[in-house]
């Protein structure tokens, strides 16, 4: 079995492959202050709980979390006694970087490029809403093409509540009109509605500026509430870099 792991700001993203079959998924939550012991507690927790006799013959890691990633390495390896593949320089893709500085792109960027290459017809564009907003374009010929970051809508949400002092907290459901009668429900329409709207713009873009695509595919721990509010027609596949990752650690060891 393979074992998969996509850190991010706010999540960590655990799968477990049986050769290319998603045998579970979890989360943990991204903590810097955590130990190597601490993180291995819960990873061993979370592979009981879904595999009773669980075996690895591989790992392989993405992170936008410099500071964890080698905390992390060090976890899965004491849990699995396999020596992490971790996504940068040196490790080979498939895909071609067409930006101005490759270096740049976050490894679960490429990720998730790598699984819409896999997946799905191309050119493609890929919509990753998690503590931050991403969209980019992935070309027939395999290139990430570049694309745009906003701020996330955890964050957002965050940032309305905690400097707005008569302002709640509110869920990511969409309420039944845009025009709202009450705060709670006007929060929810400019949160909902508001990044929907923002999707559907930056995707409106995108198109004038390279082309029609074949293929949007939405993923990210935040995109159902948001993707199923677009106007867009626009896939939802929450196992887009999981599915990358295996692609990834397979063209590796081949």
């Amino acid at each position: 079995m393979l074992l998969a792991l996509d850190i991010g700001n706010s999540n960590i993203t655990i799968g477990a492959f049986d050769k290319n079959e998603l045998v579970f998924t979890a989360r943990m939550k991204t903590d810097r202050l955590r130990t190597e012991n601490q993180y291995a507690i819960e990873l061993l927790d979370i592979l009981k709980l879904y595999i009773k006799n669980f075996s690895f013959e591989g790992a392989i890691i993405s992170s936008v979390v410099p500071e964890l990633t080698f905390i992390i390495k060090k976890a899965v390896f004491d849990v699995t006694a396999c020596e992490p593949m971790i996504i940068g320089p040196g490790i080979k893709t498939g895909l071609n970087v067409a930006t101005h500085n490759a270096g740049e792109i976050g490894a679960d960027l490429i990720a998730g490029a790598v699984g819409a290459v896999e997946k799905y017809p191309l050119p493609a564009i890929v919509v990753d809403l998690g503590t931050a907003t991403k969209m980019y374009i992935v070309s027939e010929k395999k290139e990430f093409v570049g694309g745009m970051i906003a701020p996330g809508i955890r964050i957002s949400v965050d940032a309305l509540s905690n400097e707005c002092s008569q302002l709640p907290t509110v869920s990511l459901t969409a309420p039944d009109k845009a025009i709202s009668l009450n705060t709670s429900e006007s929060m929810r329409s400019g949160i909902v509605f508001g990044f929907a709207s923002l999707v559907d713009g930056m995707l409106e873009r995108f198109t004038d500026e390279y082309g029609k695509v074949s293929t949007v595919v939405a993923t990210g721990g935040l995109s159902k509430p948001i993707i199923s509010n677009c106007k867009a027609d626009i896939l939802l596949d929450e196992n887009l870099i999981l599915d990358g990752l295996r692609v990834i650690f397979n063209k590796n060891i081949a």
